[in-house]
């Protein structure tokens, strides 16, 4: 059948339809069906439409399937189909080889560091809370008062909170320390298991500090057989207090207690014992020593979270040649290798980190403490430059907490037994609302030290080194970089050229001691200034 024979007629046999359908035999007169001389039982039906004017226009009706099977079977039709099927499978086998090429090619995540609850944010000590917060007005911090301004330790974002000693014991008396009974003055064991509570609910976990003979000479005694039998206290106290539900146990005098490893080891297995689950249990201990060399001797010889209080102040003040202060935290680095580590400035019996460096190097102190791999542990009112009283030895006259600027600073409502220092410090309630405060800095430290992996756990480069200033390089993976820019000259400025490291030419800031610089505004990095004290943390995108 032609094209025009399709468009202008088509043949329908009467005798194929049904009985009902075929048409009646025309009468005598009728003109004949079909207007022509047809023969009876076909019809010829004219496919036309009409267009707007009325004309009639020929319809294309398309192949009919007879026709399309005739024509799908043809060479030419054969071998198109077989072409595209070839080509079909082609591109997928493509597509499946690229796929595999860049997962292959694709760089690997690191795999992330087990992290338990005391490396992700800064441990907060109070030591005695005699001086934190009273609760019942008889002038005498206590545990409920502790237990009264978790919202505001919350607020620091800080993850544990070390208290103590609070065990009952006498000057250089072994026989009076007692290291499950707390004393009086700052309340009951049940004051403290609502303390534990309390804490949890807030994801804080409070670590008891039972240092035997805090009053005395020697933390440790003296004897050979008190030091002896002091061990088996310690022990059963470690128990106790774990599992009444201590996050931690804190011991101070590192120096005289390293020379029993095994005495070490068992403290450890106590507190491994205890760590199960997500109920993970942290042991620290702690060394006055400042001497970096001595450091080092007892960090090689235990492997429990050390705390030394003088080592970066100590450091810092002889910041030359090979005894810089990026090569000392260097090789302190090395030295604990994949070993937790913790930094200090200052401790309960040195001094608040305000009373340990100049005032305009407060935020310096502060960032370095944030950014530097390890857990930062503060003194309570570091966050707001408290400062130790006046002409008073540090471990025996605490200053007071200053909440806020009432009569007793927020501490008491009734008693302040003795005077406070506080002519150059500003209330925990006054630097909230200043956006450029210690208080105000330390929280977004805080905050930016839990969230970003490379601040959490990356690896540690130094970029520039110099005798009164430091920066180094943070970074992890493939997630975004930092740089801790910090110039410990309180009078003059510091310029840096931070190259090497695939570094960019440019960072932006994500938070800096000058208000004068915004976040999120971009920094050279190759002409980098700091202005005298000014503490920088810049960043830049990871770029592959």
């Amino acid at each position: 059948m032609t094209q025009d024979t399709a468009l202008d007629m088509k043949d329908v046999e009467l005798n194929e339809l049904d009985p009902e359908k075929v048409p009646m035999a025309a009468e005598a007169g009728d003109p004949p069906v079909g207007g022509g001389g047809e023969k009876n039982g076909v019809v010829k039906v004219k496919l036309e439409d009409e267009d707007d004017e009325g004309v009639s226009t020929q319809k294309f009706t398309g192949l009919s399937k007879e026709e399309l099977l005739k024509v799908a079977g043809t060479p030419g039709w054969v071998r198109v189909r077989w072409a595209l099927l070839v080509l079909f499978w082609l591109g997928w086998a493509g597509m499946l080889a690229g796929a595999v090429v860049i997962i292959v090619q694709a760089p690997r995540c690191r795999p992330l560091p087990v992290m338990q609850w005391w490396n992700k944010g800064p441990i907060y000590q109070i030591g005695s809370p005699e001086t934190f917060q009273d609760s019942n007005d008889d002038g005498v911090g206590d545990i409920q008062g502790i237990h009264n301004r978790l919202d505001s330790l919350s607020s620091l974002k800080v993850k544990g909170v070390l208290i103590g000693p609070l065990h009952v014991t006498r000057e250089d008396d072994f026989i009076s320390t007692e290291l499950t009974n707390i004393d009086p003055k700052f309340g009951t064991e049940e004051d403290l298991s609502q303390l534990f509570v309390a804490a949890h609910k807030k994801s804080i976990q409070i670590i008891l500090d039972l240092t035997p003979n805090y009053l005395g000479g020697n933390v440790w005694f003296n004897q050979p057989d008190e030091i002896n039998d002091i061990q088996d206290k310690f022990k059963q106290a470690m128990n106790y207090w774990l599992e009444k539900g201590a996050g931690g146990i804190y011991f101070s005098g590192m120096e005289d207690i390293h020379k029993y490893p095994e005495f070490l080891e068992e403290l450890k297995n106590i507190t491994a014992n205890y760590s199960t689950g997500d109920k993970a249990r942290v042991l620290l201990a702690s060394t006055d020593e400042a001497y970096f060399e001595n450091v080092l001797t007892l960090l090689n010889k235990t492997d429990v979270g050390l705390l030394s209080s003088r080592f970066l102040v100590a450091a810092n003040s002889s910041n030359h040649g090979k005894n810089s202060l990026g090569n000392r935290i260097t090789q302190y680095l090395e030295e604990v290798g994949d070993q937790w580590n913790s930094w200090a400035i200052g401790g309960p019996q040195v001094g608040h980190l305000a009373s340990l460096v100049e005032e305009n190097l407060l935020h310096v102190y502060q960032f370095l403490l944030f950014t530097l791999k390890g857990t930062p542990i503060t003194q309570y009112g570091d966050e707001i430059g408290l400062r130790d009283l006046s002409e008073q030895p540090a471990s025996s006259q605490k200053p007071f907490m200053q909440w806020d600027d009432s009569m007793f600073y927020g501490f008491s409502s009734k008693i302040l037994p003795r005077e406070s220092n506080i002519n150059a410090n500003i209330s925990f309630k006054a630097q909230e609302e200043d956006a450029n405060s210690m208080l105000s800095k330390y929280k977004r430290l805080s905050e930016l030290r839990g969230k970003e992996r490379a601040l959490l756990h990356g690896d540690f480069h130094i970029l520039h080194n110099g005798d009164r200033a430091l920066a180094f390089l943070r970074s992890w993976d493939q997630n975004e970089r930092f740089i801790s820019a910090l110039n410990f000259d309180p009078n003059g400025k510091v310029d840096m050229k931070l190259v090497g490291h695939d570094l960019p030419e440019q960072g932006s800031v994500a938070l800096s001691s000058d208000p004068q610089r915004k976040e999120g505004s971009s920094v050279s990095l190759t002409q980098l200034t700091l202005a005298p004290g000014e503490a920088l943390l810049l960043k830049y995108p990871y770029n592959g």
